[in-house]
Order: C-alpha cells, then sequence, then structure tokens
C-alpha cells in the first residue's frame, strides 16, 4: 500500500505516474472507509484526490505554501502531510479536525471554516514573502461556488494588482453545496464548454494570466501545467474542471446529498442513523414557506449557498420558482437583498446557520436596521447543540444581533412559538426580525401560541412562584423547567418560571415587578454570556437588592467540544444550578 509509506510530501517525489495513480485509488478506499464510519465531507474530498496529489508531487509544502479555502477538501492534503493514521485507523479518527489547522501541521497556515477567503489570505502569505525577499510559491485553492462570495472577488482584485508569484487553483466541479447561481457561472461553463479558449474569460479580464485543465483527475495533466506555472513572477489562475463526489456512483448521481454526511453503509449509501422523521426546524420551515407562497407571492425564500438549512430542496426550489432566491455563498448579499425587497413591499424570509450570519455584520446594521427594514431572518444552529468545531460556533449570535439596534430578536421554546413568531415576522411592517431556531429538535407543546408579538418585550410568566425567578430564553427553557421542579420537589422552593421570547427589551414591568417576592433571578442562555442576554437582566437590578445568577457559556474559542460536558463546564446542568440557589437562599 503506497499510503502507509507516504510520510511527507517528499515521498511523493519519486513516485511513478503509475505510482500515483494507485496512490490516488488507495485514498478514495480509505476516505471512503473513514467518511462512512465517522461522517464528513463526502464530495469535495472525493473530487480533489488527484489535485491533491499532483500539488504535493510538484510542490515543495510547507516552503511552498498551500491555502485552501473552506478547508473541508483538505482530508487528502492531511493523509499526505504526516496526518495519515487519523484516516487509516479508526481509533485515531478524532485525532484531525474537518478544516485546516496550524496546530495540526506545519503544512497548515490557518484554521478556516468559512468561505471565500483563500485567496485573501494567500494574497497575504505572498505580500509577506515579497517583503523578506524570499521565493517560495503561494497557492490558493477555491472551488467554483466560492467564488461567488464578495471577498473573493476583493482578492482576485488585490492578486492581479500585487503582481507577484500567485498561483490561484480554480477547483470547478460545477457545484457549490447545491447548483450554482449567478452570472459568472456562464462564463465558467463557456470556459469548460471551449476547453479554457472563450473570448470571454473572466480571469483574464480581472488582469490574471490562466492555465485550464480539462480534466482534473488527469494526473500527467495536471503535473505539466503545475510544473508550467511554478515559480512564476505573476499572478495566474489555474482552472481545473473536476467531478465532485469523483469514484463513488452515489456522490457522483446525487451531488448535493453528499456534500457532507453523517456515517452511512458504504454499500447502498443508506444512511446509518436515517429513521424517517421529517420532524425538523429546516423542513418544517420550508414546507410552512412554501404554503405562505402559494397564498401571498410577495412571499420570497432566502438561502445564500445552503438552501437544506431553510428546508428547500431541489424540488421545493423548482416549485417555488421566482419566489426562492439562492444567492450563492454571499450572506452580505443576503441581507441587503431582502432588506431591499422588504422596503419595496416584499416579504422576505432569509435562513442563515448562526456560523454564516456573523459574515454580515454591517449589512445587519447598515443595509437592515438603520432603515428599519420589515425583513426576516430565521437563523439556525444557534447553539452549543449545533455545529462545534471552531470556524463554525454558533454560539455569538445573541450578543451581535442583540444590541444593533431596531432589531427584534426572538426565542421561540417550541413549534408553536416558532411558527407562530414566523407568521407574525412575516406579516407585520414595523421591524426587522430575526428569529433563533431552537437547536435541540422539535419540541411540541401541544398548545397554540396565540402571544400578540407586535406588543413587544412582553415575558410570560408559565409558573407562579416567589423568592427564586428562573428567566430560561429559547432552547434552555427545558432545562429552565427541570431546574424549577427539582427545587420544588426536591427542596420546597416554589420558583417562578419565565418564558421571555424576546432576547431585546426588557419587560420592565415584570422585571420590577418580581422585587416584591423573590430575592434571586436566574438567567439561563443557549449562548455565550458576554454582551448577551443575562447581563442585560443582571445591567437592569444593578442597583437593587436583587441577586442575579447568568448562566451561559464561558467566552472562549471553542473546538470539538462535547455538549454535555460543555454544559457541566460552564455550571448549565439542573443539579448545579441547584446547588448554587440553594448556596445563596439558604
Amino acid at each position: 500500500m503506497y499510503l502507509e509509506k507516504i510520510n511527507s510530501p517528499e515521498d511523493l517525489k519519486n513516485l511513478s505516474l503509475d505510482d500515483m495513480n494507485v496512490l490516488s485509488s488507495e485514498i478514495r478506499e480509505v476516505l471512503l472507509k473513514k467518511l462512512s464510519e465517522h461522517g464528513g465531507h463526502i464530495g469535495p474530498n472525493l473530487g480533489i484526490v488527484e489535485i491533491t496529489v499532483a500539488l504535493h508531487h510538484v510542490f515543495n509544502s510547507p516552503k511552498d505554501k498551500i491555502v485552501y479555502d473552506v478547508s473541508h477538501q483538505s482530508y487528502i492534503h492531511k493523509m499526505l502531510t504526516g496526518r495519515k493514521e487519523a484516516f487509516i485507523n479508526s481509533e485515531k479518527y478524532d485525532e484531525v479536525s474537518g478544516y485546516s489547522n496550524p496546530e495540526e501541521s506545519k503544512h497548515d497556515f490557518f484554521n478556516i471554516g468559512h468561505t471565500s477567503t483563500s485567496i485573501s489570505l494567500a494574497c497575504g502569505l505572498a505580500k509577506a514573502r515579497d517583503l523578506k525577499e524570499e521565493n517560495d510559491n503561494v497557492i490558493a485553492i477555491i472551488g467554483d461556488g466560492s467564488l461567488s462570495g464578495g471577498e473573493a472577488y476583493e482578492g482576485l482584485n488585490n492578486a492581479a494588482e500585487a503582481g507577484t508569484n500567485l498561483i490561484i487553483i480554480v477547483n470547478d466541479n460545477d457545484m457549490s453545496i447545491a447548483e450554482n447561481y449567478g452570472g459568472l457561472y456562464k462564463n465558467l461553463k463557456a470556459l469548460r464548454d471551449t476547453e479554457g479558449k472563450a473570448e470571454c474569460n473572466f480571469f483574464k479580464a480581472m488582469g490574471l494570466d490562466y492555465q485550464y485543465v480539462k480534466d482534473g483527475h488527469d494526473i500527467e495533466e495536471l503535473i505539466n501545467v503545475f510544473n508550467k506555472v511554478k515559480d512564476t513572477d505573476k499572478p495566474v489562475v489555474v482552472h481545473i474542471h473536476t467531478i465532485k463526489g469523483k469514484g463513488f456512483e452515489f456522490a457522483e448521481k446525487n451531488k448535493e446529498q453528499w456534500h457532507w454526511g453523517m456515517p452511512f453503509v458504504l454499500e447502498t449509501g443508506e444512511s446509518k442513523f436515517s429513521n424517517g422523521s421529517t420532524k425538523d426546524y429546516g423542513n418544517l420551515t420550508g414546507e410552512y414557506l412554501l404554503e405562505a407562497m402559494k397564498e401571498d407571492h410577495k412571499v420570497v425564500a432566502i438561502a445564500s449557498g445552503t438552501p437544506a438549512v431553510i428546508g428547500f430542496n431541489s424540488d421545493r426550489r423548482k416549485e417555488a420558482g421566482k419566489q426562492f432566491v439562492d444567492v450563492g455563498i454571499a450572506e452580505e448579499h443576503a441581507v441587503a437583498l431582502a432588506s431591499g425587497i422588504a422596503t419595496n413591499g416584499g416579504k422576505p424570509v432569509y435562513g442563515v446557520y448562526s456560523t454564516f450570519l456573523q459574515r454580515t455584520y454591517d449589512q445587519l446594521s447598515q443595509d437592515l436596521c438603520i432603515n428599519n427594514s420589515p425583513a426576516v431572518i430565521a437563523v439556525f444552529a444557534a447553539s452549543v447543540y449545533g455545529m462545534n468545531d471552531v470556524t463554525h460556533l454558533g454560539l455569538y449570535d445573541i450578543g451581535m444581533m442583540s444590541n444593533i439596534p431596531n432589531m427584534i430578536y426572538l426565542a421561540p421554546t417550541c413549534k408553536e412559538e416558532y411558527f407562530s413568531m414566523l407568521k407574525w415576522g412575516i406579516n407585520q411592517k414595523d421591524h426587522p426580525v430575526a428569529i433563533r431556531v431552537p437547536g435541540l429538535g422539535v419540541v411540541e407543546s401541544g398548545v397554540e401560541d396565540k402571544t400578540d408579538y407586535s406588543k413587544l418585550n412582553k415575558y410570560q410568566v408559565t409558573k407562579e412562584g416567589k423568592d427564586v425567578a428562573v428567566v430560561a430564553l429559547g432552547g434552555f427553557y427545558k432545562l429552565g423547567q427541570t431546574v424549577v421542579t427539582k427545587l420544588s420537589e426536591e427542596h420546597g422552593i416554589d420558583a417562578t418560571l419565565i418564558n421571555p421570547k424576546y432576547i431585546t427589551g426588557f419587560d420592565e414591568e415584570l422585571l420590577e415587578n418580581l422585587k416584591k417576592e423573590h430575592k434571586l433571578v436566574i438567567t439561563l442562555e443557549d449562548g455565550i454570556l458576554d454582551g448577551g442576554f443575562g447581563e442585560k437582566i443582571a445591567r437592569y437590578y444593578g442597583s437593587s437588592d436583587m441577586k442575579i445568577l447568568n448562566y451561559g457559556i464561558k467566552k472562549e474559542l471553542l473546538d470539538r467540544y462535547v455538549p454535555a460536558e460543555l454544559m457541566k463546564k460552564n455550571r448549565l446542568t439542573d443539579e448545579q444550578i441547584v446547588e448554587d440557589v440553594l448556596s445563596i437562599i439558604k
């Protein structure tokens, strides 16, 4: 087995073409075995095997610096740079992350997990190299889907102006996570159709040299082109046509489904964790919005490269027609687009993962909230139970969103509240509305939510008590229930339970009334404490005798944490909270 003998890129230098083709087959076999048992990014890595082998055969990493955009396609790079055991040995599967990571290897230069950044980062590496008068190659690898992000354009623009060694590899498989959207992709198709000879060439128009590779799985062709551009003294784009999911029939036929996946049965492609349930908030949201579109032609769903987050699979996208817009991986544009639609009488709903919403803070503030545009943003995976890679944390949204004036940020505790909030948000005309979609599965209360959300910042008292009040926000409402129950059943403390629903703003009347019969207020939030919901409540009570306990997550950059361990570390179990309460009031 060739892979077992590869301990660094140097071990590829003397391999023959036939050897490298065998190595590529071995890599795919190892990759599929791990992915079928462990899960991860499937299509992106299967599609870049030969490119990675050829890169490390020609270039001299880490002297030559390779930057992977998003870096979810860096699994093969890791195999060839001393980390193969994390792919061959199942006991070591978790020893490497799913993204590039400088703490793992000198061959990685950045922790990267968000899109469209590689060219800008590579420009910085190249600038520092030139200032130091060094002569290594700097290589940025970016997928065609990532070119839809604004930072990619900014990077290309700067790369052309810099006029120095910078090799930009465009891995073009005619796919983002789903299909590509935008005018750029017509030109990429023309370039593919003409094998790079189309008169109109986006990259040349930007002032960049250009090379085209027809078959991105032909190692010999790749090596020839890489040798041609190695040590160039000018920026060049190497445009390579590849097949996403190459070598695995299921992934080649259904590229969107196989972009990323949980463990699966290798022989059939069937998920090992599928229970046939459609009860997730993404799917339910898509179902709801499709019906809303039929009733009102002004309703429009917006996605930014991840249509599945808002439940718009290919069938729903087709059914929605012009009432569905995927802007590509361009969150900034999505928010500004939503503001424009709302300002002109439309009813936009933008569905986005919390971690990606961080990329558009300025548009939330400037384009949306300053203009008070009544758009709706459904924020998914904003939870300790969401994505847990350091590059994909969704825990920072409360501090970010709730401190922008004019924004109404809502936190439902259950399915009934979520859809009541969504319906109100779509039809009201006074505010930008964001909804923090619960992160721990669909909870049904069985009770219709009749809240009038136009009466802002009115909290709901769900259980009357005294001495202790538990204000449990959104996804942590269930934790609040268990705390109140434990206080009552085990310690005879009849605590009040409050569902605040609004992350932005106070229910001053309720908070003031709590002073009469309560000594302690507890806040629970599924997010970072600093700048969060609980601190605002604590500030309100600052000059009074009321004691406050704020529970949430300590501000830090977490990576691949176990939710239960993180909750315990932050004293977010019912036993720990009850213990803290008793230490104060008894």
